[in-house]
């Protein structure tokens, strides 16, 4: 019995060391699973990021479409697929639509599905006018400018065709062709806000018209439309992007891969998306996804969404405390520019059509605050040099307009300064009236953090060009520093 026992306890005591030789193995198994799991997801999370910026122009652009053309008519700022808007004032301070609107002047706009079949946009007489009628595709690329710089201020008819379409034009029509399904042209008709221009605006918003190419030459008449009374028209588009989980983003940008292709030059990023189950014509389900790159994809959206608005200082050229660059309308593979862009101004035109310095911080490098007043000084002869107009806009701190005593939004080529005896022109910047004798200069602010933007219409090319960097944007300085201006 005792030799048994013995026996017993041998065998006993062996299994317990070779248990004990076996945990440490068990262990390092769960610890190298765990370190592999943990680089899937960090390597997912930083694969997303990517993805989310370069889905970003896209996913925006389908949500500003959502937002621009939920009505069953046109009325306001919104008009169904295929119809124009046709805005008769200048927007105010309750736009929230569009990030960093203008107003100087008058939008034509409309939104087109040419993934079916071309639309045929009429333009009347503009009659020397300045305008433009842009055209931006799904990723916000200006694709094509008709507009008085390009082809003059005469009247024309031209198509737009489709991402594969390759039928037959009437005769001397032009085509533009669109790289996606979705087109978003975006009018702009110069105005100088007086109600007899207000009139004649009009008139030419009325003449623009646009038809699917099988009805025309024919009597058309648009389909009814129906609202979408689920639409949240309280929140701003941006936010209503940012909202999106990872795993509602990524499966709407999947959805609209299939009539809004990448590019050829976009072939690197579309082997990443492979990489975390997108791939262009098909659907995303996360739940096929290995759990740690779904987990990943699920935490990309914020840092995502930090690296694309911390863009803002390698957005482009610092000068005097403006930020400026001639990297719009078309972007290449420069994503986080593109989404950077898309996220505080979305319609950005080609630099040859505007170039818009935007500036955050004084002169001294301060950030702006309503509770400080600013003089901006521009010497007699060097206004922004323009061929088109120029303006200077304030914004709040979320790029939109600020309520103010005189519903003014911006001062600009058109306003009536009051010059210095030497000709020079200071324009008030801070939020209470400079005196009744100065508010021709003022533009007010808001009590707290504003943002100025600078837009310069068909920007000279020749000296001095805020192009080539001959000429430059005065700086904005505390009025303190200006000998109490």
């Amino acid at each position: 019995m005792k030799t048994h026992l013995g026996i017993f306890v041998v065998a006993l005591a062996l299994g317990l060391t070779a248990c004990g030789e076996k945990k440490p193995a068990i262990d390092a198994a769960k610890e190298k699973a765990s370190a592999e799991m943990a680089a899937k997801e960090k390597e997912a999370i930083d694969t997303g990021i990517e993805a989310y910026i370069y889905a970003y122009p896209l996913v925006t652009m389908e949500y500003t479409r959502r937002a621009l053309t939920n009505t069953a008519a046109p009325e306001g700022t919104k008009a169904p697929m295929g119809q124009f808007v046709r805005l008769r004032e200048y927007p105010n301070a309750s736009f929230k639509d569009v990030t960093a609107p203008n107003a100087d002047t008058l939008y034509t706009q409309a939104w087109f599905d040419v993934s079916k079949e071309p639309w045929v946009v009429s333009v009347p007489d503009m009659k020397g006018r300045y305008y433009l009628f842009p055209m931006l595709d799904g990723w916000t690329a200006v694709f094509d400018v008709p507009g008085k710089r390009t082809t003059g201020t005469g009247a024309q008819t031209y198509a737009i065709t489709g991402p594969g379409w390759s039928g037959t034009l009437p005769a001397r029509m032009k085509e533009y062709k669109s790289p996606t399904g979705i087109v978003w042209l975006l009018g702009r008709i110069y105005c100088t806000g007086t109600p007899e221009d207000y009139k004649a605006v009009h008139a030419l918003q009325d003449k623009v018209t646009a038809v699917p190419l099988s009805s025309y030459g024919k009597p058309y008449k648009p389909e009814p439309r129906k609202a979408d009374p689920a639409w949240d028209s309280k929140k701003s588009v941006r936010d209503q992007v940012h909202d999106l989980d990872g795993n509602a983003y990524f499966k709407l940008f999947a959805e609209l891969l299939k009539t809004n292709p990448p590019t050829a030059e976009d072939a690197p990023m579309v082997t990443k998306l492979a990489q975390i189950g997108i791939v262009p014509g098909q659907d995303f389900d996360a739940s096929k996804l290995d759990p740690a790159v779904a987990k990943g994809l699920a935490g990309a959206p914020k840092p995502a969404q930090e690296k694309i608005m911390g863009h803002f200082k390698e957005a482009g050229k610092l000068e005097n405390g403006w930020t400026f660059s001639t990297k719009t309308g078309l972007y290449g593979t420069d994503y986080l520019q593109r989404a950077f862009v898309t996220a505080i101004g979305l319609g950005a035109n080609r630099p040859q059509d505007a170039v818009y310095p935007t500036s955050e911080v004084d002169a001294d490098g301060k950030p702006y605050s309503g509770a400080n007043k600013y003089v901006m000084h521009f010497n007699k002869g060097e206004m922004p040099p323009v061929d088109g107009f120029w303006s200077l806009t304030m914004y709040n701190g979320e790029f939109f307009f600020v309520e103010n005593p005189l519903s003014r939004y911006n001062v600009s080529s058109r306003s009536k300064f009051k010059t210095n005896s030497d000709g020079s022109v200071d324009i008030y910047i801070q939020d209470e009236s400079p005196g009744k004798d100065k508010e021709a200069n003022w533009l007010p602010t808001p009590k707290d953090k504003f943002i100025l933007m600078l837009r310069l219409y068909w920007p000279k090319e020749k000296p001095p060009s805020i192009i080539d960097g001959t000429w430059k944007i005065p700086p904005v300085k505390q009025a303190s520093t200006e000998g109490g201006k």
